[in-house]
């Protein structure tokens, strides 16, 4: 990971890991810094990104299936138990 990464991202990365798998659901994980849990947009509409080491974020999906949704059609945080890591990417 540092090899790959750097020391400060790869610190960053095992962070957020640690986060997400101590979490029970998905709206444990803050939308508030430090790591801005939130829902991309667009094209990407059903994958969440939270912080790394700006400008690159971990990105995942929601691994349930079926994946919960709210009445609106949005994705229900609180009963998402499982992601799946996408990638970590610079999504501006």
């Amino acid at each position: 990971m540092t090899k790959y990464l750097g020391t400060k991202k790869a610190g960053k990365l095992k962070q957020r890991l640690m986060e997400l798998g101590a979490a029970e659901t998905l709206a444990d994980i803050s939308h508030l810094p430090p790591a801005r849990c939130h829902e991309l947009t667009g094209k990407d509409a059903g994958t969440f990104s939270v912080d790394l080491e700006h400008p690159y974020r971990l990105l995942f999906i929601s691994a349930d299936d079926p994946v919960p949704l709210l009445a609106d059609g949005g994705i229900d945080r609180k009963q998402v138990k499982e992601i799946e890591i996408i990638e970590i990417k610079d999504t501006h």
